[in-house]
């Protein structure tokens, strides 16, 4: 499996922020072709502090092939088109990797 993670530092209006991302940029990433797996949350710390990021995304292929293709497609570049209505370039990163099970 391949995996996307994307992550979000702290938005100025955290409560836009999610408003776009759950009813917009969320429902895009969903489209994308071949995804096996998406799924995100807010982060928190068990004490109750600020973390370090405000969001993490996560979404699995079965494939750097499918993953590449997928960002590629219609469906990739309007989710990549998306991110600058709710964020910035300097407040966002992502990452791949090849996942691998450990049990």
């Amino acid at each position: 499996m391949y995996r996307l993670t994307a992550i979000y530092d702290h938005p100025s209006d955290p409560e836009k922020f999610l408003k776009h991302y759950r009813e917009v940029h969320a429902v895009l990433a969903t489209k994308l072709p071949k995804l096996r797996n998406y799924e995100w949350g807010v982060t928190e710390l068990p004490d109750g502090s600020k973390p370090a990021h405000f969001l993490v995304a996560v979404l699995d292929f079965d494939s750097k092939e499918d993953a590449l293709a997928a960002l590629q497609s219609p469906e990739g570049e309007a989710a990549s088109a998306d991110i600058a209505k709710f964020t910035t370039p300097d407040a966002f990163q992502m990452s791949f990797s090849q996942v691998i099970k450990a049990t």
